[in-house]
């Protein structure tokens, strides 16, 4: 089965029309601190185009109710991606779906199960494994995400890139890999042949394994 692809951190119309043409199975918009960080205006218009079979993720940190509902007001994403923790307190709107950030384990069971997500777990798919830190290009423990990705669709991300992409997949065996800054020609701005090369080898190394 062709892996799944994630391109975040989407902050131009070029990067989007890129990412749609490239084949990713998800956008994503980052509304919390960052150089990638956009407006729910601005979200608007740059997914104005994104085909319905593309989920559009909102990228949050710790948000509070209030910005929460405003980037579900304006915006209706369709998936909400934020720490786990978060979402033990948050009021997610119904038709909202969630995948919850774990980062390097933390959080997790000792079995190293899928951690519960409150109110949110009817509509918790998989989950999203990440670094200490989003989107400063470093490289999540890949022996923990390769445990975790036996028992739960486990999106992996923190430092990938298309020449460590390959090796990842075949290291964690996840159902999903998610790139940000990893496509970059500077920060905050997605290099589209970047795009369609990571997606072209993730592709492939998921090809093959099959």
């Amino acid at each position: 089965m062709a892996i799944w692809v994630k391109i975040c951190g989407l902050t131009t119309r070029e990067a989007v029309e890129a990412a749609v043409a490239a084949g990713a199975d998800a956008v994503g918009f980052v509304f919390a601190p960052s150089k990638r960080q956009v407006t729910a205006a601005q979200a608007v218009q740059l997914a104005q185009g994104v085909p319905r079979r593309i989920p559009r993720v909102a990228v949050m940190l710790h948000p509070t109710q209030s910005q929460l509902d405003e980037v579900w007001a304006e915006f209706r994403p369709d998936v909400l991606q934020t720490d786990v923790e978060d979402l033990q307190t948050l009021r997610v709107p119904m038709g909202l779906s969630v995948m919850p950030v774990v980062r390097n384990g933390v959080g997790l069971k000792p079995d190293l199960q899928a951690p519960p997500v409150g109110r949110a777990s009817a509509r918790h798919q998989r989950v999203l494994f990440e670094g200490p830190v989003s989107g400063v290009g470093s490289t999540s423990d890949w022996n923990s995400a390769a445990q975790l990705a036996r028992t739960t669709q486990l999106v992996l991300a923190g430092g990938l890139n298309a020449t460590n992409v390959a090796d990842a997949i075949a290291a964690v065996r996840p159902f999903g890999v998610d790139v940000s800054s990893g496509v970059e020609a500077s920060p905050g701005i997605k290099d589209p042949a970047r795009i369609h090369e990571f997606v072209r080898r993730a592709r492939a190394v998921s090809e093959r394994s099959s």
